[in-house]
C-alpha cells in the first residue's frame, strides 16, 4: 500500500500515441492518491462554467484557432493551486512545447518551492515511455471497436473470439478514422516534431528517465513506480 500522505511531485509522462500513457496515469493516480490533471478537461470545464478564462478560450476555439499559451497558463495555474495538488499530480496533455515546460518549471519554483535551488520533492518526475515504432503501428492500426458499446480490441494483441465480431453482441467491429495507417503515421510524425523539444528541455536538466513501454502493462507500472520512489528518496530530508 502506497503512502498517500507523502510528497510525490508532478509526474509528467511523455510518449507517442499508443505508448500507454493514459493507462499508466490512471494507475499512478489510484496508487498514490493524487489527481490527474488534463488540460483538455480543464479547458472544457472553464468553457462549460463560462468563467472569464473559459469565455476567452471559447471565442478563440470558435474561430478555429489554437488556445494560446498565455491563456492555458492561467487555466493550469488555477488548477495547480488547488489543495489536492499540493502533494503532487499527474499532468495529462501538458507541457506540449519547450515554452510550456519552461513556464511550468518557473511556476513550480515560485509557487511551490519558494525559489529554492537543488532537488525538491515537487520537482517534476519526467518519464519518457519508449516504444518501438513498428510496435506502435501494430498497437494503433490493429485497434477495432464495437460501434454498439465502444468495447476495444486489437487484432494483434487482444483479438475478438470471432474475427471481426464483438465478443458481447456479435456486432461487426469497425476501424475508427484515427486508427487508419496513414492517419496513424501522421500522428506519430506530428508527435515527434512537437514533443522532441520538450524531451530535450527536460533532458538538459537531467530530469528525463526512459522506461521501456514495450513491456507488459504491470512491468511498465513497476518501472514507473521505481522511478517515482527513487526520486522521493533523493529528495527526502536527511
Amino acid at each position: 500500500m502506497a503512502d498517500t500522505t507523502a510528497q510525490i511531485g508532478p509526474v509528467i509522462l511523455l510518449g507517442p500515441p499508443g505508448a500507454g500513457k493514459g493507462t499508466q496515469a490512471r494507475i499512478i493516480v489510484e496508487h498514490y492518491g493524487i489527481p490527474q490533471i488534463s488540460t483538455g478537461e480543464l479547458l472544457r470545464d472553464h468553457v462549460a462554467r463560462r468563467t472569464d478564462l473559459g469565455r476567452q478560450a471559447k471565442s478563440i476555439i470558435d474561430r478555429g484557432d489554437l488556445v494560446p499559451d498565455e491563456l492555458m497558463y492561467g487555466i493550469v495555474a488555477e488548477r495547480l493551486r488547488q489543495p489536492d495538488a499540493r502533494r503532487g499530480f499527474v499532468l495529462d496533455g501538458f507541457p506540449r512545447t519547450a515554452a510550456q515546460a519552461g513556464w511550468l518549471d518557473a511556476f513550480l519554483r515560485k509557487e511551490f518551492f519558494d525559489n529554492q535551488s537543488g532537488p525538491h520533492p515537487l520537482d517534476p518526475v519526467v518519464i519518457q515511455m519508449v516504444v518501438d515504432y513498428n510496435q506502435l503501428l501494430l498497437r494503433l492500426t490493429g485497434r477495432r471497436s464495437c460501434p454498439t458499446d465502444g468495447r476495444l480490441y486489437n487484432i494483434h494483441f487482444q483479438p475478438p473470439k470471432v474475427d471481426g465480431l464483438c465478443d458481447v453482441d456479435g456486432t461487426p467491429l469497425i476501424i475508427r478514422d484515427d486508427d487508419r495507417e496513414e492517419v496513424v503515421r501522421e500522428r506519430l510524425n506530428v508527435y515527434e516534431r512537437q514533443t522532441k523539444p520538450v524531451v530535450d528541455y527536460f533532458r538538459q536538466q537531467g530530469k528525463v528517465i526512459a522506461v521501456n513501454a514495450d513491456q507488459p502493462v504491470d512491468q511498465v507500472t513497476a518501472s514507473i513506480f521505481s522511478v517515482i520512489e527513487s526520486r522521493r528518496k533523493q529528495c527526502a530530508p536527511s
